[in-house]
């Protein structure tokens, strides 16, 4: 049976039929699968009862991974519940057990429920991310999904001209402290989440469609006041973010969901996470080029 995607949400989210994530792709499976990222943005693969070695090998059709690091997380490699080829996007420990309300990791992780696209706080952001379902809340715990592709093209012109060529600064800094938790970060932890700089319009190199390129980690605007900066970056998260330009995923296990981070934003919904088990895991495709020159050159 041929890999076939059928678009859930005009040219931005497709259900992907005809493949069986267990098992090796064929190149031709790959190259579907990549230009259907490349023509929609979101790809969503139902029934995919996968271990982590097969995430990994699936993942690696689509580029090198990007390995979690003190640039992404505040977790210690001793307190890892997943291999260090994997984001552990749920709300466990080591152990397995819920983290508490007031645990460190779950106020931290809190920042994925916020706006934002995987890795822009790299200099070299992140191209894809495949996210797996393995248990799912019964209430709550959605992805949604922002189409920075069509947010960008319903600007009008002078906007597009303003932003044309503006670079913004990303953080971690920025989107934990937006929610009170940079006070709780170590001098170690501050400076791995050193700033970097990223285009606000970004061109998809396969189809040279223009994109935003916002999230959370975005807290400034070079050349410009801070205060009015954030502004400029509020407005147009709000516009970016309006519900004719959102898919919103109701997860169930097994699902793996594929996006891309140069056309999308994203966000977690809030569910009942002290007492019911997410266990979602996060692979991740390295970006290949960086979007604006970097202050120091510092590689990502």
């Amino acid at each position: 049976m041929a890999v076939e995607i059928k678009e859930l949400t005009p040219g931005f989210v497709g259900e992907v039929s005809g493949v069986d994530l267990t098992k090796a792709l064929t190149p031709d499976e790959a190259a579907t699968i990549e230009d259907g990222m490349d023509r929609l943005a979101v790809l969503v693969f139902h029934d995919q009862h996968i271990t982590d070695e097969q995430q990994l090998a699936f993942s690696l059709n689509f580029g090198k991974l990007e390995r979690p690091d003190k640039k992404s997380n505040i977790t210690q490699a001793k307190d890892r519940r997943l291999s260090e080829d994997m984001a552990d996007i749920s709300n466990l420990d080591k152990d397995n057990n819920l983290h508490g309300r007031s645990d460190r990791q779950r106020l931290f992780n809190l920042g994925n429920r916020l706006w934002h696209s995987d890795s822009s706080f790299r200099a070299t952001p992140s191209k894809f991310s495949l996210l797996s379902g393995r248990i799912v809340p019964a209430t709550g715990g959605n992805t949604e999904f922002a189409d920075m592709r069509q947010a960008y093209d319903a600007l009008d012109d002078a906007m597009k001209a303003e932003i044309e060529d503006m670079i913004c600064e990303h953080s971690l800094l920025h989107s934990r402290g937006s929610l009170g938790f940079d006070d709780d970060l170590t001098e170690a932890e501050k400076q791995g989440f050193a700033p970097v700089r990223q285009s606000l319009v970004r061109i998809q190199p396969n189809t040279g469609r223009k994109s935003l390129y916002l999230s959370a980690h975005a807290g400034k605007i070079l050349g410009m006041p801070t205060p009015e900066g954030r502004m400029v970056l509020r407005e147009l998260n709000e516009h970016a973010t309006a519900r004719q330009f959102v898919y919103a995923h109701e997860w169930r296990a097994g699902d793996l969901v594929m996006w891309d981070n140069r056309q999308t934003m994203h966000r977690a919904r809030p569910f009942n996470d002290t007492k019911d088990v997410r266990d979602m895991r996060r692979t991740t495709i390295a970006g290949e080029a960086m979007t604006a020159v970097q202050a120091d050159a510092e590689a990502a």
